[in-house]
């Protein structure tokens, strides 16, 4: 649960209109922007913003999920897990002591091929683990599978998108014209 729904039920007093709250709480009037409403006994402000949502738009996520039915994915190499020298170090970035002072950042080695991938894109060790993993599998498919790789497939589909969608707007801009010189408007 999040942390400011948290300190938020704990301000309710009892626990029916905990219950209340938790059905009542969200109400979304923006894509990217979430609203609490909170009871006048927790607050004097009836609204209070506590969480930006950053999502992607609908149309983006129909266009992944599109990208995935022409993918080919039977090439793509799986990863023994003996076959990676894996190694905690110490992280570098912005972050002050908390990165200077962790070992969450992730090294893997990958023995026979000797590709070494380091994340250390959050503060998780375990989600680095998963992160550099995926990095890893995404390096071995370009590397052994070249032009049928995932990030080739889906480059050349973005790309034949992008033709389809100028060819799209030429004929609409040529129909627009057409009708223009017919009507005499230009």
């Amino acid at each position: 649960m999040n942390i400011h729904v948290n300190a938020l039920f704990s301000r309710v007093p009892s626990i029916l209109s905990k219950r209340s709250l938790f059905y009542d709480v969200f109400q979304c009037i923006d894509k990217r922007i979430l609203l609490f409403h909170i009871p006048s006994c927790c607050n004097k402000d009836k609204e209070m913003k506590l969480h930006h949502a950053q999502r992607t738009s609908s149309y983006d996520q129909v266009r992944l999920k599109s990208f995935k039915r022409y993918l080919d994915y039977s090439k793509v190499p799986t990863i023994d897990e003996n076959e990676l020298e894996e190694r905690f170090v110490k992280g570098s970035g912005p972050g002050g002591q908390a990165t200077n002072k962790t070992n969450n950042a992730v090294t893997l080695k990958h023995k026979p091929t000797g590709i070494v991938v380091k994340c250390h894109e959050t503060r998780s060790l375990w989600i680095n683990q998963k992160r550099a993993r995926e990095i890893m599998i995404t390096k071995l498919d370009n590397l052994l599978n070249g032009d049928q790789s995932i990030e080739s497939q889906e480059r050349v589909l973005s790309k034949k998108m992008l033709i389809k969608k100028r060819q799209r707007q030429k004929k609409l801009s040529d129909l627009k014209k057409s009708f223009k010189e017919r009507e005499g408007l230009v």
